[in-house]
């Protein structure tokens, strides 16, 4: 696994093209995982994205991510990557000038049709290039956790059995795959004035589009009715076994970045709460499991109840 580390003063010194034109460095705030700077040089802008300490153990490939993020650049939702170093996986992206969303922002009058716009043009990009799968990461992170004795919540393993059923009323029932961004939260959303924009593909791949929507509305706080609506814009219609699937995975977001979040209270250097993510995303996995509603969603997917219409 990489520990090397680079300065931002470093990474400049490596580009040639700015070169005696005194850059000017702006630290972006907000990141989660990774360092991030604005770049001005002249009349262009970048941004100079350093991956974060430890973050070799959140199972990202980030030859995924430079390949996903030219895939997403060329669907015209993503920055164009200006240039990339291997040896220390910094990327330098096209910095584009918008407004970067909120969850107050991401729940203004319209914002679920348009985030499912701009979803929809992703998923008819460019494949990615390898898949993402919220099952498989769940049972690898829990697997760093405990080789790192990283603490969990006291009763997340008791409920895996049902996680293994969901996994297997999805594998019953499947839909083709398409490049997806898994990863939506509020500050990786952009909106330039005319659409929106996605930004930072390190959980990107080729995943159940179902996935993408009901990761996204969890990472929004969605309730019913925007849950509701961005189904609606993304499918035609807010079919009901378009949104058991959203619903189920929605849970299952939950149950899988609960486990990221306890392994970045472990290793990562960046001043954040993590433990309160694990508290709040495995509450919210719990209250799911245990309500009315999870029976009836896997109903739907696993056929004991009325077939419903398919969109």
């Amino acid at each position: 696994m990489k520990t090397t580390t680079i300065s931002i003063d470093q990474v400049i010194d490596r580009i040639p093209a700015w070169s005696g034109r005194s850059p000017a460095v702006t630290p972006l705030v907000g990141g989660l995982t990774n360092r991030a700077y604005r770049v001005a040089v002249g009349d262009e802008a970048f941004v100079v994205r350093i991956p974060g300490v430890g973050t070799e153990w959140l199972a990202i490939d980030r030859g995924n991510e430079l390949h996903n993020s030219r895939a997403a650049a060329e669907a015209g939702v993503g920055p164009r990557v200006v240039h990339h170093f291997r040896d220390v996986d910094v990327l330098v992206l096209e910095f584009i000038p918008a407004e970067t969303m909120t969850l107050a922002s991401m729940r203004r009058p319209g914002m679920p049709v348009r985030l499912a716009h701009v979803l929809k043009r992703l998923h008819a990009g460019p494949r990615f290039l390898h898949d993402f799968d919220m099952f498989a990461l769940t049972r690898r992170y829990l697997r760093i956790a405990q080789e790192l004795e990283i603490p969990i919540p006291d009763d997340y393993v008791r409920y895996m059995p049902e996680v293994e059923r969901i996994e297997a009323a999805f594998a019953r029932r499947p839909v083709a795959t398409v490049p997806c961004h898994n990863d939506l939260l509020a500050g990786n959303i952009l909106d330039d004035g005319r659409r929106l924009r996605l930004i930072d593909f390190e959980y990107s791949g080729n995943n159940d589009p179902a996935f993408e929507l009901g990761n996204a509305c969890q990472e929004l706080e969605y309730d019913e009715p925007r849950v509701e609506e961005t189904c609606a814009a993304y499918f035609g219609e807010a079919y009901p076994d378009k949104l058991a699937r959203m619903k189920l995975n929605i849970l299952m977001s939950n149950v899988g970045w609960t486990l990221w979040a306890a392994i970045q209270w472990k290793v990562s250097t960046i001043d954040f709460d993590f433990w309160s993510w694990v508290d709040q995303r495995w509450g919210r996995a719990r209250a799911a499991l245990e309500s009315p509603e999870y029976r009836q969603w896997l109903d739907v997917l696993e056929g004991s109840g009325p077939r419903p219409r398919s969109g």
